[in-house]
């Protein structure tokens, strides 16, 4: 189709650093792509789309799902990924991030970064030359939104409409970018948990920006009830209480977010039969979510995890320009 088409045209070249920085449109040609390309590997169908290039996989966090993701996916389309940890590069070292990123953009055709600081990512985009994947800042995990979205449409046929409700600490990564994801795709976006860790005003301000421009139908509120907060809700996603490099703040959180853990009474006071669970792992089971609960049938963090492979392919592949 002719749309499809402009928008993979559209697609080459670019970074992905943020939701914020694609339409509605943009993302789901993502989300079908990536169901496409889900299927044909379910179907044994390879066609390497990337054969003869070649990735940097830059990690300055510990990962297990985006890390395997990005070398599965760039191995099923034919790329060499190459991992290099913050020990294996001079990266914010003796070297500075513009300088590495024009070194590595000569000699790869995509580099993805996992770390701290949002701002390296963005400068590793401005002076590599070549696309920057974002897979995990301290400010947005936009790969992880795709994963959850493409879960979501395969259990409920549709995105738009659907009511999410992120508990606990609902002004990390996730929180961030699963407001912005919904926003763009149409979604009710519920942030529940403590108010001191209730999401930045400026960017609920820019969500609800987003919504009233696209008319995309979404909403977003914002609650400290539990109850309250998941009553009708398709969707109820959580994450750790606390992120990486910030293990000093494990007891202050656990008493200021124990009211938000997902166990099964609060599971059930969606008062659906239908409504799922998230968590885009690693869980620490006990705290953010009970074992029943991560366990339940209903409960479909392990599709979701698949689902960033075939996601992250995806947007190898639209940026790479093989779409």
């Amino acid at each position: 189709m002719k749309g499809d088409f402009l928008l993979a045209l559209n697609l080459r070249g670019r970074s992905f650093l943020t939701l914020k920085d694609f339409s509605r449109q943009e993302i789901e040609f993502l989300l079908n792509l990536s169901a496409d390309l889900k299927a044909k590997k379910r179907a044994g169908i390879y066609q390497p789309l990337l054969r003869g290039r070649s990735v940097a996989l830059i990690f300055e966090k510990a990962s297990t799902r985006t890390r395997c993701a990005f070398v599965v996916a760039a191995s099923d389309e034919g790329a060499h990924a190459e991992y290099l940890s913050k020990n294996d590069i001079h990266l914010g070292g003796k070297e500075d991030t513009k300088d590495t990123a024009r070194v590595l953009g000569r000699m790869f055709d995509g580099i993805q970064f996992r770390g701290f600081k949002h701002s390296t990512v963005e400068e590793l985009a401005k002076y590599a030359g070549v696309p920057v994947w974002n897979g995990l800042t301290d400010d947005y995990h936009p790969t992880q939104i795709l994963a959850d979205m493409l879960t979501i449409r395969e259990r409920f046929g549709s995105l738009k409409g659907r009511r999410l409700v992120f508990m606990g600490d609902t002004r990390n990564n996730m929180g961030n970018s699963l407001m912005i994801g919904c926003a763009k795709l149409g979604l009710h976006y519920v942030a529940c948990g403590h108010k001191s860790l209730w999401p930045r005003e400026d960017l609920v301000a820019e969500c609800e920006k987003i919504i009233s421009d696209s008319g995309s139908g979404g909403s977003i509120s914002i609650t400290d009830n539990p109850r309250e907060g998941v009553a009708g809700a398709d969707v109820i996603y959580t994450d750790v209480w606390y992120s990486m490099g910030e293990e000093e703040q494990a007891a202050e959180r656990k008493a200021l977010l124990a009211p938000y853990q997902v166990n099964m009474e609060l599971f059930k006071a969606t008062g659906r039969d239908d409504a799922v669970f998230l968590h885009c792992l690693p869980a620490y089971k006990g705290n953010e979510v009970t074992e029943d609960v991560f366990e339940h049938p209903d409960s479909l963090v392990f599709d979701e995890a698949e689902n960033r492979l075939h996601t992250i392919k995806a947007v190898m592949v639209a940026t790479l320009g093989a779409a």
